[in-house]
């Protein structure tokens, strides 16, 4: 998972001569994965190896108090029309005023908007991520953004899983790089239960932002009320919140489900609700990298996924957890059931699941990836140290 599609020539040894700027942007500071991986990376990179400026489209979320001070470069609604080619000169200009040496976009909307503006302003490195299959966005999107990284030195992948559908769509391998989403050190620490823990009862949950039907929420629902008749000990959990949330509830009253599924709402603390859970369920269609499953591994808590994108990528199926077909809520039921019946398999999932994230997703690594690939392109660029850029 962590292989680069192509590896850059000596990362181990590339240098550069002085502190260089690098600036990372992103649509908003919302609570979304894509969004955690960006904070998380902001706040690892070496201070005294870059000086790092943030930016983005919408100056709102629960991750803004996190970030500290972050530059704003509204499209005004629309990525495609005047106020949005403005936006992306008032941002050139911001680029070459604080001499960014490497500019970064994060997300689609970040590709859409950054990438243009940097290769106006002539920063020296560009790099584009696709942290999704691209199966969610409309066919114009996914041709104007396949267009925009073209524009690209490097397009960073979190899973093998996407840069694929990059490749297979025509887009040249040897600019993908694949770097994993990393986890902050609190992932892997013991902490306080979000719901006290209650003798006789196991807890099945599902962490998911409640605006995408793409989630399947409706499908652990199903599967839970499957369980629920069998078992009387079971609760669900819903930790999430968005415009969904009201029909996800009116089917929580359905009779098997009644008075029993837990709605947490929006969650900062999220190793504390995987404290509070013994199976996590992920039963989306689309997944790059989930961070959910993730956070669940480095919890020890084993995960119940669909087989989708790069899911198999993180859950080796029957050893640190289990993958079903998509869709299929009886076969998303019996595979929760096989670890509700057997503690000791939940235990040694839930324990080699821990291993396989304490291996490959520590922040610290990814961070070191990050700045390899940074040291890496700025040295192929051969790029020098100008005159100090303007204070902050």
């Amino acid at each position: 998972m962590s292989a680069p599609v192509q590896e850059l020539s000596n990362p181990a040894t590339a240098a550069i001569p002085e502190q260089a700027s690098i600036f990372l942007m992103i649509n908003s500071l919302e609570t979304g994965g894509t969004e955690r991986q960006f904070v998380n990376l902001a706040k690892a990179l070496d201070r005294n190896q870059f000086s790092v400026q943030l930016g983005c489209l919408k100056r709102d979320g629960a991750f803004l108090d996190e970030v500290g001070d972050i530059a704003t470069f509204s499209p005004g609604g629309s990525l495609f029309r005047m106020r949005s080619h403005a936006a992306r000169i008032a941002l050139a200009r911001h680029l070459r005023r604080k001499r960014v040496a490497v500019a970064h976009a994060f997300d689609f909307y970040a590709n859409l908007m950054l990438v243009p503006a940097a290769r106006i302003a002539r920063v020296p490195v560009v790099i584009g991520s696709h942290r999704q299959l691209g199966d969610l966005l409309t066919p114009l999107q996914f041709r104007a953004q396949f267009a925009v990284l073209r524009w690209c030195d490097k397009v960073v992948c979190n899973s093998l899983a996407a840069a694929d559908s990059l490749r297979k769509a025509g887009f040249t391998g040897a600019k993908l790089e694949v770097i994993p989403n990393g986890l902050p050190e609190r992932s892997f620490q013991t902490v306080a239960s979000a719901i006290p823990r209650a003798p006789g009862i196991l807890r099945i949950g599902m962490v998911s932002r409640m605006n995408d039907p793409s989630k399947n929420h409706d499908v652990f629902l199903c599967a839970a009320a499957q369980l629920a008749v069998r078992y009387s000990g079971l609760r669900f959990v819903l930790a999430g919140d968005g415009p969904l949330r009201g029909s996800l509830e009116r089917l929580a009253r359905e009779p098997q489900l009644d008075g029993r599924v837990d709605f947490l709402g929006e969650c900062q603390d999220v190793p504390a609700v995987f404290a509070s859970l013994d199976i996590s369920v992920l039963p989306s269609r689309s997944e790059s990298l989930s961070n959910v499953i993730l956070e669940s591994m480095a919890a020890g808590v084993p995960v119940v996924a669909t087989g989708v994108g790069g899911n198999p990528e993180l859950i080796r199926d029957g050893l640190d957890g289990l993958l079903v077909p998509l869709g299929d809520a009886n076969a998303l039921a019996s595979a929760i059931e096989k670890l509700v019946t057997n503690p000791e398999l939940r235990a040694r999932m839930g324990h080699q699941a821990r291993e396989s994230a304490m291996k490959k997703c520590r922040m610290e690594e990814v961070r070191d990836q990050y700045q390899s690939l940074y040291r890496c392109l700025l040295a192929k660029k051969g790029w020098k140290a100008s005159p100090a850029a303007e204070s902050q």
